[in-house]
């Protein structure tokens, strides 16, 4: 069984700091098509449409009848472990630091024979054990082997902790936790066993409910934070930018109004600000600080977190100056992704749908509840994802959006 994790001891100024480094990540055109499906959180396989036969490795033709006729499809990962062995060293800088390391043999239901890391509560050869596809720390998609049911402390497995971001014993900053989706984030946070959650608020002068029984927890601590004032952000960075090993950005604009519906530009302004300056003034000034701290142990900085909306893959044109906030958010969040992952940081995107608040009343259900937003954030962070998407509308327009982008463009529109 995997000993739980114990709370990491301060950091010795004496010790040589460890510098990022990144497992090898190049891949194949046709293998990014295993990292696309890992950054969802399944695991896919190409499969062969002329004789269903299932591949692995991924390549540019079938292996059965050379058909290049390859569909990803989603695999249960079932199997069954073959072989184990542990490696005690490596040439490679990032694995020779957190040697020892085990890797097993697993043929899968499916047909074929994987190579995967194996989970501490993996038992011996013949064992039975379900494949996960996980984002490594380079951002390209491994093959995990886990147990085949759930274990105690099963999240605190060191092999597969560097493949998630899980927050227990993590310091983090959420953006804005006086709405009902921070403050639900924040308290998923703390019961998910975060060590220090940062409450930014702005506006002190405005009174919300529950801010006061949030902040009364031991582990939350409320700091000044305006992501419309520069200066107010450059200064919390000086403060706790150092610490931070988590940014859930939650702070958002929003106002139901298309193109027409209001003279003038103010209120596309003020959703500008918050949605997309906003996240440019955070990411400025506390992402280098966690590029540089993405070495610092089991508990060093690991992610970024950004509450985007599903109406930013396609505008929505009751919500359509929001929408364009969001997309332009959507582009910087990418830019952000390219840059942190040379230091291991993940970016998480979260596009949920209508979220049950005041500027969706006139939207029909169904509708997401803050608090199974937060609960979609907490576990994209355990399960180390690039995007989620929750909610059964946001799974709705994701897939209409995959299947054909014009005709919902012109579905929404009408």
């Amino acid at each position: 069984m995997v000993e739980p994790l114990l709370r990491p001891k301060r950091k010795n100024p004496v010790l040589a700091t460890r510098v990022p480094t990144l497992p090898p990540g190049g891949r194949s055109r046709a293998a990014l098509g295993l990292t696309a499906a890992a950054a969802e959180g399944r695991f896919a396989l190409q499969v062969c449409t002329d004789c269903q036969a299932v591949q692995y490795p991924p390549r540019e033709a079938c292996h059965r009848c050379l058909s290049v006729k390859l569909k990803w499809r989603t695999q249960d990962g079932a199997g069954t472990l073959l072989a184990q062995t542990t490696l005690h060293h490596s040439n490679d800088l990032f694995f020779r630091e957190r040697l020892p390391w085990r890797l097993g043999m697993v043929r899968l239901d499916a047909g074929p024979t994987v190579v995967a890391h194996l989970h501490g509560d993996v038992d011996g050869a013949a064992s039975r054990v379900r494949i996960g596809a996980r984002l490594d720390r380079a951002g390209q998609a491994v093959l995990i082997a886990l147990p085949d049911t759930e274990t105690p402390n099963m999240s605190d497995d060191v092999q597969l902790r560097e493949m998630t971001c899980d927050p227990k014993f993590r310091k983090v900053l959420v953006s804005d936790a006086k709405t009902a989706v921070g403050q639900a984030v924040v308290r998923a946070l703390v019961a998910a066993g975060a060590d220090i959650v940062w409450a930014g608020h702005a506006e002190p002068w405005k009174k919300l409910p529950g801010f006061d029984d949030l902040v009364a927890l031991p582990q939350v601590t409320p700091v000044p934070l305006d992501l419309t004032d520069s200066r107010s952000v450059t200064e919390l960075a000086g403060e706790i930018g150092g610490k931070v090993d988590i940014v859930v950005n939650t702070a958002e604009y929003h106002r139901a109004a298309g193109i027409g519906h209001r003279v003038g530009i103010e209120t596309a302004r003020s959703e500008m600000d918050v949605n997309y300056f906003g996240l440019l003034r955070l990411a400025q000034a506390f992402g280098p600080a966690l590029r540089a701290r993405a070495a610092d142990g089991p508990t060093g900085a690991c992610a970024w977190v950004n509450l985007l909306s599903i109406f930013a893959l396609a505008n929505f044109p009751a919500h359509g100056t929001f929408s364009a906030s969001k997309a332009a958010a959507l582009s910087l969040a990418q830019c952000l992704r390219a840059e942190m992952r040379p230091a291991g940081v993940r970016v998480v995107n979260v596009f949920p749908g209508p979220i049950d608040d005041e500027w969706t009343q006139l939207l029909p259900p169904p509708k997401l509840l803050p608090e199974t937003l937060a609960r979609a954030v907490v576990g994209a962070l355990k399960d180390g994802v690039e995007d989620v998407y929750p909610g059964d509308v946001a799974q709705e327009w994701l897939e209409r959006w995959r299947d054909n982008p014009k005709a919902l463009e012109r579905e929404i529109g009408s």
